[in-house]
C-alpha cells in the first residue's frame, strides 16, 4: 500500500492525546468509609468495572477514528499491476481488406468492427489508426467518426508486418499499446515477428459465420478461330456444399451470354464463344459469399496484324514467311547489310536468324526495343563467336552460351507450363515426333527450358519482363543442321512467339501488382494520358517511348472496373482492372498467428482490462467509511454502555 499523501503521517502523533485523556479518567481515588451496609457497597463495586470497560472501549473507539481519519487524509492507494504502462501510446491497425466483407454474428465483419470502436472508444482516448489505406495519426474518436463510417474495403491486402513496419517508423519516448484487428486471411505467423518486445499487444479475431465463397479467377483467350473467340472463365469454390451458381457475360453492360456452373471439383473452366470484334465488358456471378470476388473486368482489342521483321540471310528466313502469313502478320525479312534501322521501333518482334555478328548498334536498338515491349528470337548461327554473343546476350539477362559441339541429339520435352505453349495442347504429349539437331550450343540460363533435349539440357529457352521476351535458340535451325523446320512444333512455337499478349490477349490488370502497360501512341512534350470511366480518373505515371507510351498504375485505381485510356478526348485503348483474389479463401484465417499475445473477444474488453489493469486501487474512500463507523459507534457506546 502507498499514500498520495504520506506527510499527513505524522499527524499519527495526535494518537496521543486520547490516551493522555484516558490516563486523566482512570486517575486513583481517595477511598473513604462509611455506613457498612452490604447492598451499597456492591452497587459501588458493580458500577466501578463498568464504567471502567466503557472507558477502554470508548479509548479505542476514538484512536481508531481519529487514525482511520488522518489514514484518509493521506490517500492511501494499492498500484496496478500494470501501473508502468499508463503512459503507452495506443496504434489501432483494423484491416480493411475485402475478406472482412464476410458476414459474422452481428453482419459484415469491418462494419461491426467500426461499429465497436464508436461506440466503446473512449472519449479522450487519444490513439492512432492504421488501415490498409488509410492512416490517421493522433487522433480521437470524434475526429474521425465521420471517416471510420465512410471506410472502404480495400483492394490491398493485409500485411500485418508493412502496418507494424509504419507503427515502428513513428519515433517516441513511450513504449506502444497495439490493437490489431483482423479476420486473419491471408496472414503468415512471421508477420507477427515485427512486433517489439515492449509492445503490449492485443488480438481481435471476428470470425465468418459463412465461409462458403466463390470466386472468378480469371478469364483468358482459349481458342482463336477465324472469325471468334473462345474465352475460358475459371472459378473457385471454397467451402462446402456448393453446387450450382450461376454466371453471366456482359458487352459493354448488355448481357452477351447466360448459363449455370457446376462445382463437382474446386476449381472449375467455363467457355464462352464471343465474335472477334473489341470486347469491354465483364463476366458476373451470384453467390452467397463475399461479393468483391464475383465480377472479373476484362477486354479484348480486336485483332489487328502483328509487325514482324526477321535479319538473315533470304533463303535461310523463307520458313518464316511460311508462319507469319499475311492475314495475321506483316513480315518482311531482311539481310543485315540492307536493314533499315528506322523500321525496327515499329515492330512487335524482330527475329536474329542466324546472324555471324550482331553490330553493336544493332545490339542497342535492340536492347531498348525490349524494354519498350518487343520480343526478340535470337537463332544462333554456327559460326558465331561466343564470347561476342554472351556479351549481347548480357543486355537481356542472366543467359550464356557454352561452347558449340558436334553432336547429334533428339528435343524429347515439351514445357507445357510455360507460357509460350498455355493454350496451344489440349492435353499433355510424349509421343511427338522429336526433332534433332547436328551441332549445338549449351545454354547457361536461370529460367526454365522451353524445349529440352533428350540429355536435359535446353534446345529453347527465354527471360522475360513484365512487357517482352527473348527468346534463344542452342542451335541453327536450318535445313543442314536441323530437321526442326519439319516438325508441327515450329508453328506454335514460333507463331506465339511474335504475338504480343497486351495486343492479343486478354487486358485485366491486378489493382496493385504495378505492372507496366504499353500503348500505341505518339504524344507531344504537353500531352499525357489519361485512364478513366464514368465514377473515376486518374493519371498514371508514364514514359514516352517514342511511337508507344510505358504507362505504370501504381495502386489506381481505386475500384475494379472497365477503363479507357484517352489522350484528351480520343480513346487510346480499352482497359480494364481487377482486386485481387487474394482474400477469397475464407478457410485460411490464420487465428494461431495471436497465440503469443492477448485475443481478446471485443474491442470494449480491451479498453476495460487496460483501464483496470492500468489504474490505481484507491481505498482511502474505505478510511473515510470507517471514520464514520466508528463516530457512530462512539455515540453508541456514549448512550448505551453504562
Amino acid at each position: 500500500m502507498q499514500f498520495k499523501h504520506p506527510e499527513i503521517l505524522y499527524f499519527l502523533f495526535l494518537l496521543v492525546i486520547p490516551i493522555l485523556v484516558h490516563l486523566f479518567q482512570l486517575r486513583r481515588f481517595k477511598k473513604e468509609y462509611f455506613t457498612n451496609v452490604q447492598f451499597l457497597k456492591e452497587l459501588s463495586v458493580q458500577t466501578r468495572k463498568s464504567s471502567t470497560i466503557k472507558k477502554w472501549l470508548l479509548l479505542f473507539t476514538r484512536l481508531l477514528l481519529l487514525a482511520c481519519l488522518i489514514l484518509a487524509f493521506a490517500q492511501p492507494f494499492f498500484t496496478a499491476k500494470e501501473s508502468l504502462k499508463a503512459t503507452n501510446e495506443m496504434y489501432i491497425i483494423l484491416d480493411n481488406s475485402y475478406s472482412m466483407q464476410a458476414k459474422g454474428k452481428k453482419g459484415e465483419l469491418l462494419k461491426r468492427a467500426v461499429q465497436d470502436l464508436l461506440e466503446h472508444t473512449p472519449e479522450a482516448q487519444n490513439f492512432s489508426l492504421i488501415t490498409n489505406s488509410e492512416t490517421f495519426w493522433n487522433t480521437d474518436i470524434k475526429s474521425i467518426q465521420k471517416d471510420l463510417q465512410d471506410l472502404k474495403y480495400s483492394a490491398t491486402p493485409f500485411r500485418l508486418d508493412n502496418l507494424i513496419a509504419k507503427v515502428n517508423a513513428r519515433k517516441s519516448a513511450f513504449n506502444k499499446d497495439i490493437i490489431v484487428i483482423t479476420d486473419g486471411v491471408g496472414l503468415e505467423t512471421n508477420q507477427a515477428k515485427s512486433f517489439k518486445k515492449e509492445d503490449n499487444v492485443y488480438f481481435i479475431i471476428p470470425e465468418a459465420e459463412q465461409k462458403n465463397n466463390v470466386s472468378i479467377d480469371s478469364v483468358y483467350i482459349e481458342q482463336t478461330l477465324d472469325n471468334f473467340y473462345e474465352i475460358g472463365v475459371k472459378l473457385s469454390a471454397n467451402g462446402e456444399d456448393i453446387t450450382t451458381v450461376p454466371i453471366a457475360l456482359y458487352n459493354q453492360n448488355k448481357l452477351t451470354a447466360k448459363t449455370l456452373i457446376d462445382f463437382k471439383n474446386t476449381t472449375e473452366t467455363i467457355k464462352f464463344t464471343i465474335p472477334k470484334e473489341d470486347f469491354h465488358g465483364y463476366v458476373s456471378i451470384t453467390d452467397k459469399g463475399l461479393a468483391y470476388d464475383n465480377t472479373y473486368y476484362f477486354s479484348i482489342s480486336k485483332p489487328s496484324k502483328t509487325n514482324v521483321i526477321s535479319i538473315g540471310d533470304t533463303d535461310k528466313s523463307n520458313f518464316l514467311s511460311r508462319i507469319y502469313t499475311n492475314d495475321e502478320f506483316a513480315y518482311t525479312n531482311f539481310p543485315i547489310a540492307n536493314l533499315d534501322y528506322n523500321l525496327l521501333e515499329k515492330q512487335d518482334a524482330i527475329v536474329l536468324n542466324e546472324l555471324k555478328d550482331v553490330p553493336q548498334a544493332l545490339q542497342t536498338t535492340l536492347k531498348s526495343f525490349v524494354n519498350k515491349g518487343g520480343n526478340v528470337v535470337i537463332i544462333p548461327a554456327q559460326e558465331s563467336n561466343v564470347n561476342a554473343m554472351n556479351s549481347f546476350l548480357a543486355n537481356f539477362g542472366a543467359i550464356q552460351l557454352k561452347a558449340i559441339a558436334s553432336s547429334d541429339k533428339k528435343v524429347t520435352k515439351i514445357n507445357f507450363n510455360h507460357p509460350l505453349f498455355s493454350n496451344v495442347f489440349e492435353k499433355k504429349i510424349d509421343n511427338f515426333q522429336y526433332p534433332s539437331t547436328k551441332t549445338a550450343f549449351g545454354i547457361n540460363s536461370t529460367t526454365p527450358a522451353i524445349l529440352s533435349y533428350e540429355d536435359q539440357s535446353a534446345f529453347l529457352t527465354s527471360i522475360s519482363n513484365p512487357l517482352s521476351s527473348v527468346y534463344v535458340f542452342a542451335a541453327p535451325i536450318n535445313k543442314t543442321n536441323s530437321n526442326f523446320q519439319n516438325s508441327p512444333l515450329i508453328v506454335p512455337t514460333f507463331y506465339n512467339m511474335a504475338q504480343n499478349s497486351q495486343k492479343t490477349g486478354v487486358n485485366a490488370i491486378i489493382i496493385g501488382e504495378d505492372q507496366p502497360f504499353v500503348v500505341d501512341a505518339l504524344l507531344s512534350k504537353d500531352e499525357i494520358l489519361t485512364v478513366k470511366n464514368t465514377p473515376e480518373s486518374f493519371i498514371p505515371m508514364q514514359q514516352l517511348l517514342n511511337t508507344k507510351v510505358k504507362i505504370t498504375f501504381g495502386d489506381n485505381p481505386i475500384e475494379a472496373g472497365n477503363f479507357g485510356i484517352f489522350n484528351g478526348t480520343n480513346l487510346v485503348q480499352n482497359i480494364s482492372f481487377n482486386y485481387t483474389r487474394t482474400e477469397s479463401n475464407l478457410s485460411l484465417a490464420n487465428t494461431d498467428i495471436a497465440a503469443n499475445y492477448k485475443e481478446i473477444d471485443d474491442i470494449e474488453t480491451v479498453f476495460n482490462t487496460i483501464q483496470t489493469d492500468r489504474t490505481d486501487t484507491q481505498i482511502w474512500k474505505w478510511f473515510v467509511l470507517l471514520t464514520l463507523l466508528f463516530l457512530v459507534l462512539e455515540l453508541l457506546i456514549q448512550k448505551f454502555v453504562k
